[in-house]
């Protein structure tokens, strides 16, 4: 499993452990201490990344049409920053 942590502009952290498999996402796991409201939606963002391509736009893309969908809030981070962790653990990590 690969591994990544990535500080946010503002100081808030983003950690992912990442297995992948010919390009796309095969089990994520997303933590930190940015804040997201309801907490459990993390568990869903992790699964609804299972299979997609490890492709910045398109990661980003598919949370943040989840966080909208759900009407939850994220805080200290972005879509953007989640995805971008978890490109650098498919890179090997930091």
């Amino acid at each position: 499993m690969r591994r990544a942590a990535y500080k946010v502009e503002g100081g808030k952290l983003i950690k992912v452990q990442l297995e992948e498999k010919d390009g796309k996402v095969e089990k994520v796991r997303i933590t930190g201490d940015f804040f997201l409201h309801p907490e459990d939606l993390i568990e869903e963002i992790e699964r609804s990344l299972v299979g997609k391509a490890l492709e910045e736009h398109s990661l980003a893309s598919s949370i943040e049409a989840l966080i909208k969908e759900k009407g939850a809030t994220l805080l200290g981070a972005s879509p953007k920053d989640i995805a971008r962790c978890i490109l650098m653990a498919s890179e090997g990590g930091c």
